[in-house]
């Protein structure tokens, strides 16, 4: 796996959908509500997604694509137990189709999740794509401001992801120093080691909460222009990741999670 790493200082289904027309890209938005999330740094996020997809570079790069739509769900997600679907599959070709999924975002509660599952995550949003529209590509693009440390090993669910013909794509969330218990200062390394997967994989991380909106659109404009993948030579194939650059521990959320759980048993 060859992760381009990018620093930024960054329902119903639609007419096509419901006719069953192929789309460029199923775009699954899995965003992170964990407790570690504050507030304001919610709040930013969802208003980040919302400027995104009504930005116009990001109608332009859709009405490029060979077909000139996508489709997309936006979840929501935490511990291993919390995957809520915000907005379902909406097939997006234009200004109206966007303003649909904005509708759904600027009005929905933002709730909150004890527990970082990536794992969790990646299997609800693998399962998610299957009800998409036909599609040249399938994406999950997961957001996150620390380590998988519960759910099973985030490593296997990012191949499991793989193996089904699904493209990982991240967005660490680095918005000050890390949590000393829940998180890692270098998260962009570990999502670029042991989340994302992938030819075309992407992770770009968001360095402030200011930040949010242009990392976003930056994000959905790549993955919405990248090309289809081409077929594998060997038929039955799969992409597979790489393994994690040495010093990169994938289990490192775990081990800090159940650190702090044994500190609170001798409390």
């Amino acid at each position: 796996m060859t992760a381009l790493l990018l620093t930024l200082a960054l329902g119903e289904v639609g007419e096509a959908g419901a006719q069953g027309a192929p789309v460029d890209v199923a775009l699954v938005l899995a965003v992170d509500i964990s407790l570690s999330m504050d507030g304001a740094e919610q709040r930013a996020q969802r208003e980040g997604y919302i400027a995104a997809l009504s930005d116009p570079a990001v109608m332009d790069a859709i009405a490029r694509g060979r077909r000139g739509r996508i489709a997309v769900a936006y979840v929501e997600w935490g511990g291993p137990w919390t995957q809520r679907v915000v907005a379902p599959w909406t097939v997006i070709a234009g200004p109206d189709d966007a303003q649909a999924v904005i509708e759904e975002l600027r009005f929905a509660d933002i709730a909150t999740s004890r527990g970082t599952s990536i794992t969790a995550a990646l299997d609800f949003a693998t399962g998610l794509l299957a009800e998409a529209p036909p599609a040249d590509r399938r994406v999950i693009d997961i957001s996150g401001d620390g380590p998988n440390n519960m759910g099973g090993p985030v490593t296997q669910a990012r191949d499991r992801a793989l193996a089904a013909g699904v493209e990982v794509n991240g967005l660490p969330l680095m918005l000050g120093p890390p949590d000393p218990i829940f998180s890692v200062p270098d998260l962009d390394i570990y999502y670029q080691d042991c989340v994302v997967g992938g030819p075309l994989a992407l992770v770009i991380p968001v360095l402030g909460v200011e930040r949010f909106a242009s990392a976003i659109r930056q994000k959905l404009i790549l993955e919405i222009a990248a090309p289809a993948p081409r077929p594998p030579a060997d038929v039955g194939t799969t992409p597979a990741a790489a393994p994690a650059a040495a010093g990169t521990d994938c289990a490192i959320g775990e081990k800090l999670y159940e650190r702090w759980r044994r500190s609170m048993d001798w409390n």
